[in-house]
């Protein structure tokens, strides 16, 4: 007696033109597919005949048919952030950035406006999901949600940039490019948390804004700039920054870190129980001209390397109000494409590829003078 095995075998993704197929043609494709499997349908643009999400999207469609998973807002927001990354040429790191993931990003207010989120798409508050680093990858850690007004004001400014707006807006005690002193203090935070810096240069930052969840701080000093900080957020805070004072030499180190908290501390006394206040209260005292004064003179004499080997040490400890996780920096950017400049390989199907094959042509039933209508080049 024969027996026969089976294989009952899930449907999944295939190279839509063989072996030999573009990176970015099979990426497009998957984004098609994974549309269609949540029964979502992609931009109309995109679903032409030969486009690579088209293709991915009537294959799915064919397998699946009306057997869909749900779509849940972080799962469309999931697959809006790849057909961006898709369409910009930008990579993007599917391992660890997943509808999961972006749920954890999300906040009820801007961290750099500090106004409610929850408007509609295209309007100031609009909830977005920005990279801090433009330079790199769409990747775990360097991703953000902010208000569409942040994301527009920070839109092809650089961190030199940033910063000069930063200081030209607390001079002259007004806006600057529509956004005001404290707004662009937070903005280059935020960069910075990003952006590997000499230790001087980060030495030398405020934060102005607590990092959100999971983003990745890259520079020790605003790593322990973060730390010191969290102390402050739950009962208890005065033991740990004793025991972290502990962890320094007793010489002028220990001494010069007590002042810093001497000048912080006041502020947290000042706003009350209310989590909010508290928050707000440690990111402005970080714009104060004396506890900047106090941290600079201790982080830069503590230095790099202690800096760093505190960091850890605190870390491990579980000092930080908050649950903390150290990375080597090449782990910290493992996926983030910084050599490339967070560019996807350029042998690869774009928008730019997909602007030639496709023109666009005016719709005359149309008003604004919108494109509407597509047809093969």
């Amino acid at each position: 007696m024969t027996t026969q095995a089976t294989l009952n075998l899930i449907p999944g993704p295939q190279d839509p033109q063989g072996p030999g197929a573009d990176a970015l043609d099979a990426t497009g494709f998957e984004i098609g597919w994974d549309h269609a499997r949540h029964g979502l349908v992609p931009p109309p643009e995109l679903l032409l005949d030969g486009t690579p999400i088209g293709q991915g999207w009537r294959a799915a469609r064919a397998v699946f048919g009306r057997r869909t998973l749900p779509a849940q807002q972080a799962t469309r927001q999931w697959l809006a952030l790849r057909t961006l990354a898709w369409r910009e040429g930008i990579a993007f790191e599917g391992q660890q950035v997943t509808p999961h993931y972006l749920a954890q990003l999300r906040v009820a207010r801007c961290p750099v406006l500090r106004t409610p989120l929850g408007g509609a798409p295209g309007q100031d508050d609009a909830a977005v999901i920005e990279r801090l680093n433009p330079l790199a990858a769409y990747a775990a850690g360097n991703l953000v949600m902010m208000s569409r007004r942040a994301a527009q004001a920070r839109a092809g400014v650089d961190l030199l940039e940033t910063l000069r707006r930063a200081r030209r807006a607390e001079r002259a005690g007004e806006d600057a490019e529509g956004l005001d002193a404290g707004a662009w203090w937070r903005l280059a935070t935020l960069r910075a948390c990003a952006t590997p810096l000499a230790f001087h240069e980060a030495a030398r930052l405020p934060l102005a804004v607590l990092p959100p969840n999971r983003v990745r701080l890259l520079n020790p000093a605003q790593g322990l700039q973060a730390l010191v900080t969290l102390l402050f957020t739950a009962p208890g805070w005065s033991a740990r920054a004793r025991a972290l004072a502990a962890l320094l030499p007793e010489h002028t180190l220990r001494h010069d870190f007590n002042l810093f908290i001497g000048a912080l501390a006041p502020r947290i006394l000042e706003a009350g129980a209310d989590a909010t206040d508290q928050r707000r209260a440690l990111e402005n005292a970080w714009l104060l001209e004396r506890v900047q004064r106090r941290w600079q003179h201790f982080v830069l004499s503590l230095g790099e390397t202690a800096t760093a080997a505190l960091l850890e040490r605190a870390t491990a400890d579980g000092l930080a109000a908050v649950r903390t996780v150290s990375h080597p920096l090449a782990q910290a950017t493992d996926g983030w494409a910084l050599a490339e400049g967070g560019r996807a390989p350029r042998r690869q199907y774009g928008h730019d590829v997909l602007a030639r094959r496709f023109r666009t042509t005016p719709d005359p039933a149309r008003p604004d003078g919108g494109r509407a209508r597509s047809q093969p080049a």
